[in-house]
């Protein structure tokens, strides 16, 4: 009885990375660490695994079952999850192993997240895909220095990833000027106020029937689902419409009148002033739509988006979603023991996300050291291959040898063309003879003399002058 043969493929919102979208991610990962390191910031390396209690339902869309849009599997006698974000597993370390560390602690990491979602054809999401964190952990509040050193870091990074500044912004607002807006709504029920906050975050990508989605229901025109409302009166969907509407910071002034209101625009301002001092105030602006869906941010919040569409996988536009995201927040260490006390601020950058909108822009290079080959024309020629390969990587040039002497030169050099290999070193009678080197240069016009042999103490120079 034969067997099955396995079908490949990967689960649906799961993807492999080479070529050139792995560079361009190597790439990205490289630029965002050294801005990191650059603002002073250590790297911390946290397990792919907590348990799903420490986990909380810190990114659930529905609060009776929180653990829903995380993996999540029975360990013995608890559950365990794979990680959604980097900051819950931070402030799970932060309550933990605070008497190590100096505060404020500053740290990034770099690391693959994982949610149980379907996965959204063309705004670049994904089940699993790589974010790049850095935090701010404060023994007490935090100051605004700190908000908009984050911003700054996001600016930075941004143009180092050579992004144009009118191709994107930072938006930012303040959760407490939201909470304090629903408050004087007499919007008092949690799962009532979770329900129009998510649907907040969702303002600027529907373009239609948004209200909807704060009283009963609202229906997808081209799907026909059905998503459930928050239950708001008209009069108070038609107001959180309005006040979303609200981009002017003066007119927001004017619009707020509780204390809770008040102390978030004062926190807004105190930040924009630093911006403005250090000169970074024109990437930045207030949008009251802003509100993170993440529920551990309770004061400040940004996100940062492309001012242009991109294309998905059917080749349509379609807006990206942020790129760079995060805020303040209060209560994300004081679930655990010992972490009442610490309060944060931080960002993620959505390499996953930056990879995908960047692969369309071509206007990051990410150029790989692709190696030289050595070609050789009988087996017993391989000593001097070796002793060849040795000489080019000492001097740092990457090298292979083709290890089947049996292909003949023809078929040699279509595996090496086909893999972009700059230059063969060909070996023959000759050249193992001679103790010379036949240079062949892959990458020049047809026509031109791409073919000389060298001097094995000229190898160096030669392949300098090619790679």
């Amino acid at each position: 009885m034969s067997k099955k043969l396995l079908e490949p493929g990967l689960p649906r919102g799961f993807e492999d990375s080479f070529g050139k979208s792995l560079l361009i991610e190597k790439k990205i990962k490289e630029i965002i660490e050294n801005n990191f390191l650059k603002y002073g910031y250590t790297e911390i390396k946290t397990s792919p695994f907590e348990y799903t209690e420490n986990i909380g339902g810190l990114l659930t869309d529905d609060l009776n079952n929180f653990s829903k849009d995380i993996f999540t599997f029975d360990d013995k006698d608890k559950k365990i999850s794979l990680r959604f974000d980097l900051s819950a597993p931070l402030a799970r370390v932060v309550s933990e192993k605070y008497l190590e560390f100096a505060f404020p602690f500053r740290r990034f990491q770099i690391a693959e997240v994982f949610r149980n979602e379907t996965s959204k054809t063309g705004r670049g999401r994904y089940r699993s895909f790589f974010q790049g964190d850095f935090d701010q952990i404060f023994l007490g509040k935090v100051p605004p220095q700190a908000n908009s050193e984050i911003l700054q870091i996001i600016c930075d990074t941004m143009l180092d990833l050579k992004f144009k500044k009118d191709q994107f912004k930072i938006n930012i607002f303040n959760r407490k000027i939201i909470d304090g807006f629903l408050n004087d709504l007499e919007i008092k029920d949690e799962n009532q106020k979770f329900k129009v906050l998510r649907a907040i975050d969702k303002f600027d990508r529907i373009d239609e029937n948004f209200i909807d989605l704060l009283q009963k229901e609202r229906v997808d025109r081209v799907s026909g689902d059905k998503i459930a409302g928050a239950n708001l009166s008209n009069d108070q969907a038609t107001a959180v419409v309005d006040f979303l509407k609200l981009k002017d910071l003066k007119d927001l002034k004017s619009a707020c009148k509780n204390e809770l209101q008040k102390e978030g625009i004062m926190e807004l301002e105190e930040i924009l002033e630093i911006l403005n001092e250090n000169k970074y105030l024109d990437q930045v602006q207030v949008d009251p739509s802003r509100i993170r869906g993440l529920n551990y941010y309770d004061s400040v919040v940004f996100e940062t988006t492309i001012n242009f569409k991109v294309k998905n996988k059917q080749n349509k536009l379609v807006e990206l979603g942020s790129v760079a995201s995060g805020g303040s927040y209060a209560k994300l260490c004081s679930r655990f023991k010992g972490g009442a006390n610490f309060e944060g601020t931080g960002c993620s950058f959505g390499i996953s996300r930056l990879v995908y909108l960047i692969l369309q822009l071509e206007q990051l290079e990410a150029n790989q050291k692709i190696p030289v080959i050595i070609c050789t024309m009988n087996k017993k020629y391989f000593s001097y291959a070796n002793e060849i390969a040795y000489t080019l990587r000492k001097n740092n040039i990457n090298t292979e040898i083709y290890s089947d002497p049996n292909k003949n030169l023809g078929k040699q050099l279509t595996y090496a063309n086909k893999k972009k290999n700059p230059v063969a070193c060909i070996i023959g009678d000759n050249e193992f003879k001679d103790k010379t080197i036949t240079l062949k240069n892959l990458l020049a016009k047809k026509g031109d003399n791409n073919q000389f042999t060298i001097k094995k103490e000229n190898l160096i120079n030669e392949i300098q002058k090619l790679i």
